[in-house]
Formats: structure tokens, sequence, C-alpha cells
């Protein structure tokens, strides 16, 4: 029997403010208690059967400054039911990783009635935001006191509360003791040690964790290659035919890195539950709009797109927008070359010190346009993917990385290329790639940590001594805490953590056997990563909502493209060095035939070593093995005991049936022997 929510007491005498709704300032009062009574209803009644309380003061009154904020918490037998509704998978008593139920709760490890610590606070706030957005119009046309943001059954109400500007924001809260205890065993002291990848899970979910364990993974992969590349660098440097053993290394490492970082992934992601949750059917994302209808699948009704009117969008809008974009980077690439050419010439004609100094500079100003020109690029990419109108969020994401790693690659390497394939000059080869790479990751560092961390550090101080202008009126401890988070920034997520790191994949393996020092680089700027990026999750950004990922998505499928290229880009190097090419003084075609060659049997080699590391370890596959098999035993056994209990009404009917013509055989033969007595 399926427990439901209304059938259990779901009175809570403490409540636990978990994630804060901030409202427009000028929200009308018919449509704030008319959110209120939709959140706080019972599930029957379509609400979410949250709590949900005003940010207030000590004397319980609303602070007229920030009368727009909510605090939402819920029950604990509310969060247990939500965490079965969403699939959640817990650790059970026999150490099987299984989809939790209520009904079977005392079956997982560490449960306890009494015990508060079962589902993580990520897990918490993540339930409340689930049970948030599945808040579902029902009988209503329009948002009370606002006829324009229309309605419709089943449209989520808080996707329209946002877009309608009703709603400003709704984030989850930080727990600041176990904030301060995640930071002291993961940034505060630097020291040289793996990260604490569980209590990261813990607090900011599987997502987040998984990046940082990939950044840890990535850091501690390139040391190898930063060790071998430094004496290649220092000793053998224009013997270009003993890099050849290098550039066969790198290529090994990249492949091997990447299949056991899919089999440390798995292992990972199984402990926390992740590897085997099953998604739920993908609702449509916020933005998708169109005629409302019948999904053919669900039965459900929602907004329809015809999905040719999608494609015309993308193929006469957005392909044409992205090559005018290729293209004008390479116009800009070209800009580039000829003030190399001016530095140049200015050097040799003066010769002095100051001039050689200068012949860096144009490489600096050209790492410089780029990052520009990538990030007004990605909001270009954002706003096209957007109006492409794409019904679900992973279609969403995937063609929104297509057009910004198709312009990011050129944009970071079509100069690279140029140098090595066109202009054939080594030399300038190796000074920009040192030029971009180092410019770059010190901008990044700028931009994604230290600037932030400086307005956040300067907001702090104002909201603090307007906290002591108000220290009488007010729990100072709460409302600093809410106002001081709802004016952090908002993580976007791990996008643009995963491409810095893809462009450094790049730097690293595409010209490896050119500039074997890019990975001594990338390991150091990896190293300070790690802290400052922990410090932006920590201190200078909202929390974000806990996200479950069972790895790390088409991210995987792009470095492995990568790594496919540098195959190619490192043979071609390689054969086009003098040393090479004094082998074949006569003939460039046997050169150009057996680059070719030697490029297929590395290429067969990766994909062989790719194949023969399987992506899950061996105790992971009998696992899940195991699972499957159960569920099919469970399978199998409902239709059973579904045929038992369907045939029991009818051998009921037809045992009264027999019953029934066995009376009226015997009322038969009895009106005979009477018919026989009055004749007789």
């Amino acid at each position: 029997m399926k427990v439901t929510l209304p059938a259990l007491d779901t009175c809570e005498s403490s409540f636990i403010p978990l994630v804060v709704l901030e409202l427009a300032q000028d929200v009308k009062e018919e449509t704030k208690e008319w959110l209120k009574n939709r959140i706080v209803s019972k599930k029957e009644d379509g609400g979410a059967q949250l709590l949900f309380r005003p940010l207030l003061n000590k004397y319980q009154k609303e602070t007229l400054e920030n009368q727009n904020l909510y605090l939402v918490g819920a029950s604990k037998i509310t969060l247990l039911l939500g965490a079965e509704a969403i699939g959640l998978v817990k650790e059970c008593n026999d150490n099987t990783m299984r989809a939790f139920t209520y009904g079977t709760r005392h079956n997982f490890k560490d449960f306890d009635d009494d015990n508060n610590d079962f589902l993580t606070m990520a897990e918490c706030q993540f339930i409340i935001k689930h049970e948030l957005e599945n808040l579902r119009a029902r009988e209503e046309k329009m948002i009370p006191g606002y006829p324009q943001a229309k309605l419709y059954p089943g449209k989520s109400l808080l996707r329209r509360l946002l877009t309608s500007g009703i709603v400003i924001q709704v984030f989850p809260l930080h727990d600041n003791e176990a904030l301060k205890k995640l930071e002291d065993s993961w940034y505060t002291r630097f020291t040289f040690k793996y990260q604490p990848l569980d209590r990261i899970r813990g607090y900011f979910g599987e997502t987040i964790a998984l990046y940082f364990g990939f950044l840890e993974y990535f850091t501690v992969a390139l040391i190898p290659m930063a060790v071998i590349g430094l004496p290649y660098y220092l000793f053998v440097w224009e013997d270009y035919d003993k890099y050849v053993i290098f550039a066969s290394f790198n290529l090994i490492w990249s492949t091997v890195i990447l299949e056991v970082w899919k089999r440390g992934c798995a292992s990972m992601t199984y402990r926390w539950g992740t590897l085997v949750m099953k998604r739920q059917f993908e609702e449509p994302r916020p933005g998708f709009h169109g005629v409302l209808g019948i999904n053919p699948v669900t039965g459900r009704e929602e907004p329809l797109y015809p999905s040719y009117k999608r494609q015309l969008r993308i193929y006469l809008v957005s392909l044409p927008f992205v090559c005018l974009c290729l293209y004008f980077s390479l116009y800009v690439m070209m800009i580039y070359f000829d003030m190399e050419a001016w530095a140049l010439s200015l050097h040799e004609s003066s010769g002095s010190e100051w001039t050689s100094v200068l012949l860096y500079v144009p490489s600096i100003i050209y790492a410089i346009v780029i990052e520009i020109m990538n990030r007004l690029y990605r909001y270009a990419a954002e706003f096209l993917t957007s109006w492409e109108n794409h019904r679900l969020e992973s279609a969403y994401q995937n063609h929104l990385i297509l057009k910004v790693l198709v312009f990011n690659f050129l944009n970071c390497f079509a100069s690279l290329f140029y140098i090595a394939f066109v202009l054939r000059d080594m030399k300038l080869l190796r000074q920009s790639l040192a030029t971009l790479l180092i410019t770059s990751q010190i901008l990044n560092q700028i931009m994604e940590s230290l600037l932030p961390y400086w307005l956040q550090k300067k907001h702090h101080v104002q909201v603090k001594r307007k906290v002591q202008a108000l220290k009488a009126d007010i729990d100072a401890t709460l409302y600093e805490q809410v106002v001081l988070e709802k004016e952090m920034g908002t993580y976007l997520g791990t996008f643009d953590d995963y491409l810095e790191l893809f462009l450094q994949f790049g730097y690293v393996s595409l010209f490896s056997c050119v500039y074997p020092l890019a990975a001594a680089f990338a390991v150091l700027n990896n190293f300070t990563e790690v802290n400052s990026d922990a410090l932006k999750m920590c201190r200078v950004l909202k929390r974000p909502f806990s996200e479950p990922s069972a790895n790390i998505g088409v991210w995987q499928l792009a470095f492995e493209t990568m790594s496919v290229i540098s195959v190619v880009t490192n043979c071609a190097l390689i054969g086009m060095s003098p040393q090479v090419n004094a082998l074949f003084p006569e003939s460039k075609l046997d050169l150009i035939l057996i680059v070719v060659a030697v490029e297929h049997a590395l290429l067969a080699l990766k994909f062989i070593l790719a194949f023969a590391i399987p992506d899950k370890p061996r105790h992971i596959q009998m696992k899940l093995a195991r699972l499957e098999f159960e569920s099919l035993e469970a399978l199998k056994r409902q239709p059973s005991e579904n045929i038992i209990e369907e045939k029991a009404p009818f051998a009921k009917e037809a045992k009264r049936e027999n019953q029934m013509k066995l009376m009226a055989q015997n009322l038969k033969e009895d009106s005979r022997e009477g018919n026989k007595e009055e004749e007789a």
C-alpha cells in the first residue's frame, strides 16, 4: 500500500528554513495570499504541503524593507515522501543501493524515526525545489492580481511566476556550521591532499562534486606529462624526432586517463546512489512555448511546437550566425598576425631590449580579445538556443554546448593551427601557445574568483553596517544571512568550469610535441583553481540547488573528441619537422604515407585501449547486474499476483452460478415428482 501525505501527521513544532523565495517589491496582497495557500495546502488540494514563513524580526513582524522575503521549509514526513517521489537512492542495511520508499524506510542504513540526518541538507533543498516546481495550475486561468499572466491546467506555477517577474529568485540557504566544517577540510589550509568529495557532495550535490572530482583527477593526471615534458623542454628542444616518444606517450596518456576516469566516476556515483537512480520522464523546460495541446506520450496537456519550425530556425538563422561569428574570429586572427609581423619588423630594425619585449604584446592583446569574444559569443549563443525553442532542457544544453564549443575551439586554436601548418614557424608557435595559455589562465582567475570575491567582501561590509543599525529590532543572525545571500551572484552551473578545462586539455594535448611545458603550467594553474573555485562556491556565490548526476555528461565526449584530434595534429607536426623530412629527401609522398599510416595505427591503438578498459569496475558491474536481476524477478511475480487477484472474483461468480444451476435442477426434479404424485 502506498503511503500518502494527507494520511500522516505533518505538524512540526520547529521550523527550519531551507529555501528563500523573494518576491518583487510591488506584488499585490491577493497574489501573496494565493501563493502562500498553494504552497502550504495539502497535496490532494493541489498544494505542495510545505512550511512557509515570512522573514520576521524578533517581535514576529516583517521588516518593512524585506517584506518580500519568505522562508520555505518542510516537515520530516514531507521530505521522506518527496525523496520517494524523486526516486532518491540510498544505501540499505545489506549494503546495496536501492530506491528509497517510505514504506520500507527502516530497511535503509542510518534511518531512525528520531534521526533527522538521514537526508542531507542538499537533498532536502532539492526535494523542496522539486515540490515547488511541480505546483501546477488547476482551474486558474491567470495569476490572481495579474490578468496578463495567463495559466492553463498543468502549467508550472513557479515557472510562470519567474517569467512574469512576480518571483525574483528562489535559492537555498547556506548552513553556516556545516559550511565552516567543509571549508576547514577543503581549502582554508593549503595542504597537498585529496578533496573531501563526499562532504562536497553532501553539501552541494553530485553535479558540483563530480566537477571538483574531475578537476582533481585531471590535475593529478597532468603531473606525469609535466614531469616528462620538463626535461624535453630543457635539453632536447630542437630535436623533433626525439619528441616521437613524448608525443606517443601523450596520445596513450590522453586515452587512458579518460577511460580510467569513467571507472572512478562510476564507483563514486554508485556510492552516492545516482548511478542507479532512474530518471523521470523529462518535462518541458521553463522557456518552452507553443500552442496548448495533448502530449501523445504522457497524455498531459502542455505546449506543443512543430519540430519543422525549430529546424528552420536552426538552419536558416542559428547556423548562418555561427558561421558569421567564425568568419569574424578568423578576421581578428589575421589582424593579430599583421600585428605580429609589425612587431617583428620593428625588432629586427632596432634590435633593442624593449622591442624584444614588444614581441609578446600582440599575443597578449590577442589572448585578451579571445576571452572577450568568447564571453560575448556565449550570450549570443544562449539567446539563439533559447529562441530555437527546444522542449527539453537536455536538448537545450546539447545545442548550446555544441555552439559554444565550435566557436571556442576555432577562436582559441585557429591561430595555432595557422602558425603550425601554414606559416610553419615553430618558434612563433611555441611563443603563441605559451602566451595564450598563461594569459587565459590569469584572466580566468581574476574574472571568476578574485573580482567577485572583492565585490562580495565590499557588499558584506555594507550589510554588516545595516544590520548593526537595525540590531534592536531584528533577529540579526538570520536577517543578515538572508539579506547577504540574496545579493550574492548566482552560480550558473559547471558549464564555464568544464569549458576552461576543455580548452586547457586542448593546449596540453594538441601541440605537446612543440611545447611540452604546457602541462606544467596547467598543473600550477589547477592547484590554485581548486582553491579559488572552492572559495567561489562557499563565499562568493549563492548556494546552488543540488542536481543528481551519474557522470560529467556530454563533456566526456568532448574530451574524447579532442584527444582524437590531438593524434592527427601531433603526427602532422612530427612529420613536418626538419629531422624527419631529412630522412625522405627525394620523395615527400613516402613521408606523407608513413605519417598517415602511423596516425592510423595510433588511432587504432587508442580505440583498442578504450574498448579494452571497461567503463565500470567489475564489482560495480556485478552489483548493477544483481539489481537488474532482482527487478526482473519482482516484475515476474507481479503478473502472477495480479492474475490470482483477477481470477478470484470470476471463481466466486462461477461457483455462485453452479449453485444456482444446481438449485434450479433440484426444483425441476421436485416439481416432476410432485406431478407424478398428483397423477397417481
